[in-house]
This record gives C-alpha cells, structure tokens and sequence, in this order.
C-alpha cells in the first residue's frame, strides 16, 4: 500500500453510530412492548400504507423518497414478518402491498412512536447549542450551492483513474467506462 488506511478517519462516524445507537433503542422500546420482528425502518413505510392504501414498490418508495432497491428489499423483509402482502395488480409487472392484520395492528403504537421520536429528538436538538436540523438546513443549501458530486471531482481532479496514467478533467466521465452498456447512472438516497 501505498497510503496509510484513509478508513481510519470519519468526519460522519459519530453522526451514523449516534443514529444506528438511537434506531437501536427503538428497536428495545419494540421488544419491551412486545413487538417482535419490526425494525425502525418498518415504520414509515406501515404508517403510509396505513393511510394511502396499497402501493406498488415504485410508488412507496417516491413516497417516501427511498430507492427502488432499498424499498424493496424492506418490503421483502416486511412481508417474511407477516406485515404486508403483495397481491396482482393490473399487469404482471406491478403488485401493489398491502397491510396484514398484523400490520395494521401495530399501526396506532408505531403512529405513538413516530410521534415520541419526533419529540425526543426536538428536545435534544434544543439541549445542545448547535442544532442539527439547522445544521443540516444549512449543509443541505450549502449543497445546493456546489453540489457534493462536484466537491469531489475538484479534489480528485489530479488522481489517476483505475487503468488509466492521467487524471480526468474535472466534471468529465470521458475516462470512466461505463459499467454497463446502455445505463447510465441515477444519484441515490
């Protein structure tokens, strides 16, 4: 190697473990109440089917403003906990979700929880001098100002990419083959 482990040093680390530690008790609250088999990233998706109705995988997941692929793979976990079911819809491509009675049962707590949490983390957001929803407020139009994609092209402007002996212009794909023939890359959330 050529380069000490760049892994060793995260300005977003104590940001994610803080999160994962707080999905974490939500998930303790559920088994305290004897909720097996739900995980926080199951709330919002039961509590907008609770109220809209069934939905394809597409439809939840511009909803909720997830990935295809992330809102299907809950889904896919969802349905092994017997929370939803998936039925045929007017084509073969689509299968709406819907809830089970389990599912909705359990609306009206995670509805309570949703509402706890929001709650939970205002107060600790006011307890602490800097706010993190005005932080990330102020992040999200700093980005808006310069993109984050651009942030990097500019500080990787002089490295070499992979297979080739010069780096690629800034904002330029012309060295970056593409992974599959006609694809082309969409940003993800």
């Amino acid at each position: 190697m050529t380069s000490p482990d760049p892994t060793h040093h995260s300005h977003w680390h104590a940001l994610t473990t803080m999160l994962a530690a707080m999905d974490a008790d939500i998930e303790r609250l559920y088994l305290e109440r004897g909720i097996e088999g739900v995980r926080p990233r199951f709330a919002m998706p039961l509590i907008r089917l609770a109220h809209v109705g069934p939905l394809t995988i597409k439809d939840l997941a511009a909803a909720l403003g997830k990935t295809h692929s992330a809102m299907s793979q809950t889904i896919s976990l969802m349905r092994s906990e017997g929370l939803v079911t998936t039925t045929p819809g007017a084509d073969a491509r689509t299968r709406p979700i819907t809830l089970t009675e389990r599912g909705h049962s359990l609306v009206p707590f995670l509805e309570a929880e949703w509402r706890a949490t929001e709650q939970a983390v205002a107060e600790l957001d006011a307890e602490v001098p800097y706010s993190l929803t005005r932080v990330v407020g102020e992040l999200e139009q700093a980005l808006v100002a310069r993109p984050f994609l651009d942030r990097l092209r500019a500080l990787l402007e002089t490295t070499p990419s992979p297979g080739s002996t010069r780096s690629a212009p800034a904002g330029s794909t012309a060295s970056t083959p593409a992974r599959h023939a006609g694809t082309t890359s969409k940003p993800t959330t």
